[in-house]
């Protein structure tokens, strides 16, 4: 797997949260936003795929 860099901008307060989630988990902050960022990218995968099998055999 290829990986890349991201910059973000995310405020102070912020950036405590994510830390305190993070550190709860005992994941690093890169580790636990990369988590999140692919569970919510596979949240809409299947939503997507859930509406359109509805649409496929209506509803």
């Amino acid at each position: 797997m290829t990986s890349r860099v991201l910059t973000l901008r995310i405020d102070d307060e912020l950036l405590g949260r994510l830390t305190q989630h993070a550190a709860r988990r005992r994941m690093t902050l890169q580790d636990y936003v990369l988590r999140t960022l692919a569970r919510d990218d596979f949240d809409q995968r299947f939503r997507a795929c859930v509406e359109k099998t509805e649409r496929f055999y209506g509803t």
